[in-house]
């Protein structure tokens, strides 16, 4: 068989004409799962194509958690009413306070215009910053969970394995840990030895003097 090329004149075709060598690159290529498939025998098959839509799923949904932070309700009701007073008590009254040391004249030797406006900027960065706890928050309500083992919002009564000391600790967020009153941040080491725990594990936490570890009597919500 013949081709005519640009110009009238005839070539010779042959019947390998545009095929890949074996073995060539182009032949194949990556999959977005990482997998290679061969083009011409065209075995990029579907449950190939639905195990990467799944993990493009997963890496979105990890991606979507890892940017909320947990919260329990009542610690994000503390937030909202700090907010709440922020906003309508002491956000008016500095810049009351602002106008009041404007009327005294001559701004650059006023100490009351100057501590005003000093107070005024940490009300306006502690409202942003409040708004944006809230914003990212995963309010969780501990009343609502019913699992045997620990996670966040859970309160667990310990025993010292050492001394035989009891104490108990509900697991919150890290803006809601008061150790005065058993509230430990779900980021600290003993939370973190305890999630996934459950009653009559025992728990082991890397403490300054050394691994200390904590019998789990009890785990209840709400």
């Amino acid at each position: 068989m013949h081709v005519r090329a640009a110009g009238g004149l005839a070539r010779p075709s042959s019947e390998n004409e545009g095929r890949v060598p074996p073995g060539d690159a182009r032949e194949t290529c990556d999959s977005p799962a990482g997998g290679v498939r061969n083009r011409a025998a065209g075995d990029f098959s579907v449950s190939s194509a639905f195990s990467v839509v799944h993990d493009l799923e997963l890496a979105f949904v990890q991606e979507q958690t890892m940017s909320k932070v947990p919260m329990t309700v009542a610690g994000a009701e503390r937030l909202r009413r700090e907010l709440h007073k922020l906003k309508t008590v002491d956000r008016p009254s500095v810049i009351a306070a602002i106008a009041e040391a404007r009327s005294h004249g001559d701004l650059s030797e006023n100490a009351d215009y100057d501590a005003a406006k000093e107070r005024q900027s940490f009300i306006e960065g502690r409202i942003a910053e409040v708004e944006s706890k809230l914003a990212n928050a995963q309010v969780i309500d501990p009343a609502a969970l019913d699992v045997a083992h620990v996670v966040f919002g859970a309160t667990v009564e310990l025993a010292d394995a050492e001394s035989g000391e009891n104490v108990t600790y509900q697991i919150v967020g890290d803006d809601e840990a008061d150790i005065k009153h058993g509230k430990i941040s779900i980021n600290s080491p003993i939370a973190r030895a305890l999630i996934g725990k459950g009653e009559g594990d025992t728990a082991d936490v890397q403490a300054p003097g050394g691994v200390r570890s904590y019998d789990i009597l009890s785990v209840r919500y709400g």
